[in-house]
């Protein structure tokens, strides 16, 4: 018979390493905080092993702590995709999909009617959100999100960008490619991600790269979100700084014009397996995704296009 400790303090344990927080560990479990610590003291008693440096603010794992973390999730992610396999239901006809509005809009849902076509009897559910979720917490299987993911996540890089001066085909003069010059007295389109994590893409540093010496000056209209930004764009409103994996079907139909001036490097789109990986829905998905991302890559980029006279 196996020897362990309790469930309970090794439950606590794993959420809290994962969260490095006895708060939010305690509201993951529905008990109080005071609980959780009392739990992870009795751990580390049972172990003879201190788990965690406690700090003024902050929570650290020790060196014992680093090597029972990993092994206590994955154990717990086991456990989880169990009793996933066992619901019938949703092993079969579902998956949860979480990811940003921008590549909800952009890049997936235009690919959507495939996977439906190949797979009619799989709801798939998508979640846009910039907000990063606990997948396993939230019951999300799959999250594609849009630069760093901490190392102990299941990942693989679906797409890497770069970011692009673009403008609708309206403003851009026929017969010739586009500047930032043919942009003089539109507004700058700029955008602030929710992830503070991530910088968002820099005029300034793209105008010094393609207008090396004075720059001029242009004033900036701001949007919350880049959905908003994107559209903004689209209708007419000024050039934006944005992902090219974004806009690539809308450079190829023309709706809108890469200016020149190159590019800057920008971040990678991430799948990451979330709550039940092995469930059949999922892989399916999982797979299907892959697919789709390596036609993508394999597709020549779009021309700088000579917007047409009327």
């Amino acid at each position: 018979m196996r020897k362990l400790p309790s469930l309970n303090a090794v439950r606590a344990f794993e959420a809290t390493a994962r969260h490095l927080s006895f708060t939010q560990a305690a509201n993951e479990l529905c008990v109080t905080v005071t609980a959780v610590s009392h739990q992870v003291r009795h751990l580390e008693a049972v172990l003879g092993l201190k788990l965690f440096e406690r700090q003024a603010r902050a929570l650290a794992l020790t060196a014992a702590g680093e090597t029972l973390f990993p092994l206590l999730r994955d154990g717990f992610d086991r456990l989880a995709d169990a009793f996933a396999l066992l619901d019938d239901t949703r092993s079969a006809d579902s998956v949860t999909v979480s990811t940003t509005r921008a590549f909800a809009e952009r890049w997936l849902m235009p690919r959507l009617p495939a996977f439906h076509a190949a797979h009619p009897a799989i709801t798939v559910h998508i979640d846009a959100s910039e907000e990063v979720m606990d997948l396993r917490a939230e019951g999300i299987d799959l999250a594609i999100r849009y630069g760093p993911v901490p190392a102990d996540q299941r990942q693989t890089v679906l797409l890497e960008d770069s970011y692009i001066a673009v403008a609708s085909g309206d403003l851009c003069p026929a017969g010739r490619r586009a500047g930032i010059a043919d942009m003089l007295g539109r507004p700058l389109i700029g955008y602030r991600w929710k992830n503070r994590a991530l910088e968002t893409p820099d005029w300034s540093a793209w105008l010094a790269q393609a207008l090396p010496g004075k720059v001029p000056d242009f004033r900036q209209s701001w949007f919350s979100e880049e959905t908003l930004a994107l559209h903004a764009a689209g209708r007419g409103l000024g050039p934006l700084l944005c992902s090219d994996v974004l806009v690539d079907d809308a450079l190829r139909d023309g709706s809108l014009v890469r200016l020149d001036g190159g590019s800057l490097p920008g971040f990678a789109f991430r799948l990451v397996e979330g709550a039940t990986p092995r469930k059949r829905s999922t892989v399916l998905f999982r797979d299907w995704l892959r697919a789709e991302a390596a036609a993508f890559r394999r597709r020549e980029a779009p021309e700088l296009t000579l917007p047409q006279a009327a």
